[in-house]
């Protein structure tokens, strides 16, 4: 069966001298925090979890997607996770604070 939700967290590392990272900022606990609460919630069926490689822009890390909607959340910290498991895979309302704003055109 296929989960009707699927979250990719970016647990990218690259080299201190080439910037930021998610995986320097903490993606890894993170991702377990997000499957912690997906299992303690019984949601196993309908959330599914994986780490994944860059998904930029990873000055604004850690990031997050989740599909099939599309949503992009940046500068996720650990605290924020109950809310995203609460609010979005729960009551299916994207948490407005944390979606990704494309800077403007310059």
């Amino acid at each position: 069966m296929l989960p009707e939700k699927h979250i990719f967290v970016c647990i990218a590392n690259r080299p201190p001298m080439a910037g930021d990272s998610c995986g320097a900022a903490g993606s890894r606990e993170i991702l377990e925090r997000l499957q912690m609460q997906i299992m303690e919630k019984g949601l196993e069926t309908k959330a599914r979890v994986n780490g994944c490689t860059c998904i930029g822009p990873c000055e604004q890390g850690v990031n997050m997607i989740v599909y099939p909607e599309g949503v992009f959340y940046t500068r996720v910290t650990p605290d924020d996770v109950g809310e995203i498991v609460d609010e979005h895979l729960v009551a299916g309302r994207p948490v407005e604070r944390l979606i990704y704003q494309a800077p403007a055109p310059q």
